[in-house]
């Protein structure tokens, strides 16, 4: 937790400021959130879905999830407005590192097939989002336990300016792109 932070501080930094040229140390961006977001539209027929994915989440994140609801009505969907349909997570500070951590170190290898995340997910401010088909690659998911296999989006907010800045960064923290 606190050696990807540290890390951060140290080296991180000064890899950017080489690359980029910066004149201040507040220049150089960095993570300031992650959100994990778990959409689940069957939770409509059936709410236990959406109790064991707040805990699954829960569980994962070490933070109590916000059940999200539906913004406005869709018939074709059979959705009202206000009907919960998924939780998400917030994280930041320590709990952002250490997920971060986890995810990069332990969750993503145990992928089936894994030959690195996409890099197309940014979203031109800096920002990158990625999903992920099973929550079972989390080792804290006892795959006993589980009722249904769920995925998750992943979004990590950063504070730089374009795609290629945060691209760096998220590349010098360990995240594994694929063809990079």
């Amino acid at each position: 937790m606190a050696r990807l932070k540290d890390y951060y501080k140290k080296e991180i930094i000064a890899r950017l400021t080489k690359d980029y040229g910066y004149k201040n140390v507040m220049q150089v961006p960095k993570i300031t959130k992650i959100v994990i977001n778990m959409g689940l539209g069957e939770a409509l027929s059936n709410i236990k879905i959406l109790d064991s994915a707040s805990e699954e989440i829960a569980i994962i994140t070490g933070q109590r999830p916000v059940i999200t609801k539906a913004r406005r009505s869709v018939a074709n969907f059979k959705l009202r407005e206000g009907n919960p349909i998924g939780c998400s997570v917030t994280l930041r500070r320590e709990k952002m590192y250490e997920f971060l951590d986890r995810l990069v170190n332990v969750a993503l290898p145990r992928v089936r097939d894994f030959r690195g995340i996409s890099p197309k997910g940014f979203d031109g401010r800096g920002n990158y989002t990625f999903g992920i088909k099973e929550q079972i690659i989390f080792p804290e998911i006892s795959y006993d336990k589980i009722d249904k296999i769920k995925g998750m989006n992943i979004t990590v907010v950063t504070t730089a300016k374009t795609d290629e800045e945060a691209r760096s960064l998220l590349r010098y923290l360990g995240m594994p792109f694929a063809g990079l």
